[in-house]
């Protein structure tokens, strides 16, 4: 089965239904069927919850996770976990939240789902399914 991790990015454009929520929307479709596997870093959701609710209330961000929830699998990063994406930031200079979603899509060999264009530097050991960057 075809695993891909959320970046806290495409749950945020799913949520409000920004540029990517289709491809995201199509995931969750597809992940309620069974033929792919959807998980997101916990790390990442908090980060989901935080810009999510500067436009909304906590309350309907909170609603908006726990609908999906069935269809993501939310991962807690054990210590080694958390190593691991210390020294991804470090080498690759990424924001601390992106280098859980790396470490976990990579130990998993999943896809990364995002719009973040910072991820590019890790070349081709991180399998990315690109969503619209929002246009400035």
């Amino acid at each position: 089965m075809k695993q891909f991790v959320l970046d806290a990015n495409a749950l945020v454009r799913y949520f409000r239904n920004e540029e990517g929520a289709l491809k995201v929307s199509k995931l969750l479709v597809q992940a309620d069927s069974g033929s792919v596997a959807l998980s997101i870093s916990a790390i990442n959701l908090a980060e989901v919850l935080y810009v999510a609710a500067r436009s909304s209330s906590v309350e309907w961000v909170r609603a908006a996770i726990r609908k999906i929830q069935p269809l993501v699998k939310c991962a807690v990063p054990e210590t080694e976990n958390a190593l691991a994406a210390g020294e991804l930031r470090l080498r690759y200079k990424l924001g601390l939240a992106d280098s859980f979603a790396a470490e976990l899509a990579m130990r998993m060999g999943a896809t990364l789902v995002t719009a973040d264009p910072e991820f590019a530097r890790l070349g081709k050991q991180l399998k990315v399914l690109a969503l619209p960057r929002h246009s400035a």
